[in-house]
């Protein structure tokens, strides 16, 4: 495996502070020192990937975590418009949601998710999940 010489950005989109919470402190353990970088809602993550406003200084992610059922533009808009630019649309995207809609599942994949995970009701379970992601894609996964 080569040797990681930087740490790996990843843009978390999510309005729940405690689902911030507890992703920070899965990744906290993690074995790829990483960087999490958490915006509350739709237009503050386009502003981050734009490099608009505050974030004008803000680095491109590795990997962004979304959720869908974010406040203003929601997660879905967002998936859309990421990877409909050219620029941005070979980020992998993580949707990581408390929805278990079929409906939601299929339309992200539609709208090119890399992949849809529901988030689990319990605190052990949701750090399983974070350690999950961060094991497949920054130890399984070779990323652009």
């Amino acid at each position: 495996m080569p040797q990681q010489t930087k740490p790996v950005d990843i843009l978390l989109i999510e309005d729940n502070p405690a689902d911030v919470r507890l992703t920070i402190e899965g990744l906290r353990e993690a074995k790829i020192a990483n960087v999490l970088h958490a915006v509350r809602d739709g237009d503050a993550a386009l502003d981050f990937l734009g490099r608009r406003g505050r974030y004008a200084d803000a680095p491109r992610p590795d990997l962004i975590l979304l959720d869908l059922n974010l406040p203003g533009l929601d997660g879905r808009s967002v998936l859309s418009i990421i990877k409909a630019d050219p620029r941005l649309k070979v980020i992998p995207v993580v949707v990581l949601t408390s929805s278990q809609a079929e409906a939601d599942i299929l339309a992200a994949y539609e709208s090119h998710a890399n992949c849809f995970i529901s988030k689990p009701i319990n605190f052990a379970g949701f750090l399983k999940v974070v350690h999950s992601i961060e094991n497949y894609w920054f130890t399984v996964v070779r990323l652009p």
